[in-house]
């Protein structure tokens, strides 16, 4: 007999004015959990208070065992499933493939399986349990178009973090594989995000106001991600093209702060921008969003996905003959850094501040400073009143002269 899954005839849906707001701001924050813990947590325990559901749980695939691996709420590690063994996974009659919910003719129970599929295959399984205080109560079909989107996000966030714990455990990257990681850190997180962002677009009942504003956003990030690619090959041959433009300081800074709280979903930006309207000095535009860009997330990663980041900018001159230079200030709120680790923060592949990542941000935030001419450093004190975490302090010179071929030169 044929075990092939049939369509299930769902209940007449109706609109649902209170779950789906709870389950588009889950499908954002999975874009943004800075470990693989936090986006179990959001996965076994938000979800089944957005849909109202008794439990779930997460399986990973574990390619080199062929085989799934549990983690569920309160579990600080992952643990295989074995055939013999109590499991805590709720038992499913219930299949979510291509936007469409099916019944197993062979399930038993009334949770609903949902595999994780990202770009390299299946990386997990979602089982979700059986609605509370209902039994055998499927999901409408509003609830299964937006468990689709939140499954596909769930999977990119899913791969990145087990493609990041891969490179973890690695004893030693060889050149080649610097520069994958490199790109796995500067790329693989904005290109989730538009991911995420492009799929919203395509859900019905969207105002023109977001549709443009998430579209807006797309552009600007892909084009950013064009231009990454050219200053991470300069970055790898030691040696960085500097593209100096004419930029309204005061506004360049608040449009970055802006963007940063976007892209960064539990940032909020406190700005202290001692800058005339008028005033204005030569940066490349891309390589500042880029090195303020890393130190403001890798603040939000040791704040535990969210607080506020304090950016002072203000222009300084040592001496009344010295040419003037832009002083910019990020200090978060967090721990601070270990005295143990503050002689190397800068170099490549140093991850004590956060749990994850590769260790670049910092490196390549460097690298763009000096670029300009610039310095960077960690200020060991914190002010008087002012946050206690880390600060980072930029000095980089204001290039007022005009050069020749127009607004903008290279060096």
């Amino acid at each position: 007999m044929s075990t092939r899954p049939r369509p299930f005839e769902a209940p007449a849906s109706r609109r649902l004015t209170s779950r789906a707001p709870a389950l588009r701001r889950l499908a954002d924050q999975m874009l943004e959990a800075a470990t693989l813990e936090a986006l179990a947590r959001l996965l076994t325990a938000a979800l089944p208070e957005a849909l109202g559901i008794e439990r779930a749980a997460l399986l990973l695939w574990n390619r080199k065992l062929d085989n799934f691996e549990a983690l569920t709420p309160g579990e600080t590690h992952l643990s295989a499933l074995r055939p013999d063994s109590a499991s805590p996974i709720p038992e499913s009659g219930f299949l979510l493939s291509e936007g469409t919910l099916l019944r197993t003719r062979d399930g038993r129970g009334d949770g609903v399986l949902v595999p994780l599929m990202a770009r390299s295959g299946v990386v997990g399984m979602l089982v979700l349990g059986a609605r509370a205080g209902r039994r055998k109560m499927p999901f409408r079909p509003t609830e299964v178009r937006l468990l689709s989107v939140l499954a596909n996000r769930a999977a990119l966030a899913l791969e990145n973090h087990l493609y990041q714990r891969e490179l973890i455990s690695s004893e030693r990257m060889a050149a080649l594989g610097a520069m994958a990681g490199m790109l796995a850190h500067d790329f693989r997180n904005p290109m989730t995000v538009v991911r995420g962002h492009a799929e919203m677009l395509l859900q019905d009942g969207l105002s023109l106001e977001s549709v443009r504003a998430q579209a807006e956003l797309i552009v600007r990030m892909v084009d950013r991600l064009d231009r990454m690619t050219a200053e991470i090959l300069d970055f790898a041959r030691a040696g960085g093209r500097v593209v100096l433009r004419r930029l309204p300081l005061r506004r360049f800074f608040t449009e970055l702060a802006d963007d940063l709280e976007k892209e960064l979903p539990g940032i909020s930006i406190v700005r202290a921008l001692e800058l005339s309207e008028e005033g204005a000095g030569s940066l490349d535009e891309d390589k500042i969003r880029r090195a303020i860009g890393n130190l403001t997330s890798n603040a939000r990663d040791v704040m535990g996905g969210g607080g506020a980041v304090h950016l002072t900018v203000r222009v300084v001159s040592a001496r009344d003959d010295a040419p003037e230079r832009l002083l910019v200030e990020v200090a978060d709120e967090g721990p601070g850094v270990p005295p143990e680790i503050r002689a190397t923060l800068f170099e490549p592949f140093v991850t004590a501040r956060k749990k994850g990542g590769t260790g670049l941000g910092l490196a390549v935030a460097r690298r763009f400073v000096e670029d300009h001419g610039g310095t960077i450093e960690l200020v060991a004190d914190a002010p008087p009143g002012g946050p206690s975490g880390a600060r980072f302090r930029l000095l980089l010179p204001l290039v007022s002269e005009s050069r020749p071929g127009g607004d903008d030169a290279a060096r």
